[in-house]
């Protein structure tokens, strides 16, 4: 055992199946599926933390869970500055 003083870190890796470009999808595909609109209901959850804004269908409110909220924003910017061709800017 450790000094009792020092925190300990423990970082469990998604796998590629958890990933969380792969996570946004499932959960995008299952609210549409639904009849929800999926960028109001993701974004409701992100800014709430109310899992609930997640339709269970296809078990994607225990999906979107597997991530943190932060790592889903990143992703989703990450993705949008892509999408806009701001990284290849010098």
């Amino acid at each position: 055992m450790g000094d009792l003083h020092e925190t300990q870190f423990f970082k469990v890796e998604m796998d590629q199946e958890d990933s969380v470009s792969r996570i946004l999808e499932d959960v995008y595909d299952a609210l549409m599926e639904k009849g929800y609109n999926p960028v109001n209901q993701i974004v409701g959850y992100i800014m709430s933390g109310d899992p609930t804004y997640i339709t269970s269908h296809k078990n994607a409110r225990s999906i979107i869970m597997k991530a943190e909220k932060d790592e889903l924003v990143e992703e989703l910017l990450t993705s949008y500055i892509r999408n806009k061709g701001w990284d290849q800017k010098e």
